[in-house]
């Protein structure tokens, strides 16, 4: 479910970078929640079955760091793809309380198709910017993850 943000406080900069980033990031959910419920999917699920794509063996704990959510957030998902059969748990190698999260072939099944549909949402933002766009839009937002991790 997309949040709806009605504006800063009172006093706020409704023009300023920060609203800009955050009504971008809005947008792009919006679409990206829309288009992944033709697979049975929410962006929350795409996050998670990337994730742990990238990084097979993740816990539960070090997803909910990486997607700056709860751990019970993650747990909930895991449980929802686990009983789908897209992920599932194993027992870490040195730590018998703690499960490593894996996807399953009907994970990375899933994760392919969604792909295929933010590679399309990314082709549209390309076409939209152009190429040279794009590509200052991906420095600038390196820069300003830069300048925040030096705040």
């Amino acid at each position: 479910m997309v949040q709806r943000d009605e504006g800063p406080p009172e006093g706020g900069v409704p023009d300023g970078a920060l609203w800009a980033l955050r009504r971008a990031e809005l947008a792009v959910q919006g679409l990206k929640g829309q288009r992944l419920r033709s697979l049975g999917m929410a962006a929350a699920h795409y996050s998670l079955l990337i994730c742990i794509h990238k990084e097979p063996g993740l816990t539960g704990a070090e997803a909910a760091r990486r997607l700056n959510v709860t751990p019970q957030a993650v747990a909930s998902l895991v449980a929802r793809l686990e009983g789908r059969g897209q992920v599932e748990r194993r027992p870490h190698p040195r730590h018998r309380h703690v499960q490593e999260l894996h996807l399953t072939d009907a994970g990375r099944e899933l994760l392919s198709s969604a792909d295929l549909i933010i590679v399309d949402i990314e082709r549209r933002l390309t076409e939209r910017l152009g190429a040279d766009g794009a590509a200052q839009l991906i420095m600038l937002l390196g820069q300003v993850e830069d300048a925040v991790r030096e705040a």
